[in-house]
């Protein structure tokens, strides 16, 4: 008797910094029905060498492939962030290309309160703050960003992560990847980073979307 065929998971760990991010990709996991193990960062005072410290902790774990969201906001305020970004991304070149387990670096720029609101249909690039807390009536942004139910009220009425996928210009950063159905591999051959766009709005946050839903 032939036994049953093991069904085979996808499985990737997800690594973010705020409470937005992490009430949005936990709700995100359910409606996908895919195994995302989220691991939180406390960025306070830790900056980017927080991310690198934990990734590095994490290095072991068994999965398709790891995701790294960080706002660059971070980078633009303190300069001495600069280089600590730098190392990340080398980090994740290095993993890459040594054919571990792909790390996909998600640079938002300049934050995740912007690709919120990129899902909303009445957004048409007003200053995020203001819109957050006046057109949409939070009255301040920290009570946004610690909405547990944040991926629901960016996904109805009209509002649609579809709409903020569509809304992507340019990216500092994008993955070149590869996905391998039949044998469950996902492999990054290069990433570029281009510099010259980060005085514009925008995300990489799509590879995101394309790695899990395959």
């Amino acid at each position: 008797m032939s036994r049953p065929k093991r069904e085979l998971r996808k499985k990737f760990v997800v690594f973010c910094e705020g409470d937005t991010e992490y009430n949005y990709i936990d709700a995100m996991r359910l409606k996908q029905g895919v195994e995302l193990a989220l691991k939180p960062i406390n960025m306070q005072g830790g900056g980017y060498a927080s991310f690198l410290e934990e990734i590095r902790k994490e290095a072991s774990n068994n999965c398709l492939a790891k995701f790294i969201i960080i706002d660059f906001d971070r980078a633009k305020k303190h300069p001495g962030e600069r280089p600590k970004l730098m190392e990340l991304i080398e980090y994740c070149k290095l993993q890459n290309s040594s054919k571990k387990i792909p790390h996909f670096l998600i640079l938002n720029n300049p934050d995740f309160e912007y690709i919120a609101c990129l899902h909303i249909e009445s957004y048409h690039g007003q200053d995020v703050k203001r819109y957050i807390e006046q057109t949409l009536g939070f009255g301040s942004i920290e009570r946004f960003k610690s909405m547990r139910e944040v991926y629901s009220y960016l996904n109805a009425k009209g509002n649609s992560y579809k709409r903020m996928l569509d809304g992507l210009r340019e990216k500092i950063v994008v993955n070149h990847y590869r996905i391998n159905k039949t044998s469950f591999e996902i492999k990054i051959s290069h990433t570029d980073i281009m510099w010259e766009h980060e005085s514009e709005r925008g995300s990489n946050i799509n590879e995101l979307y394309e790695v899990i839903d395959w």
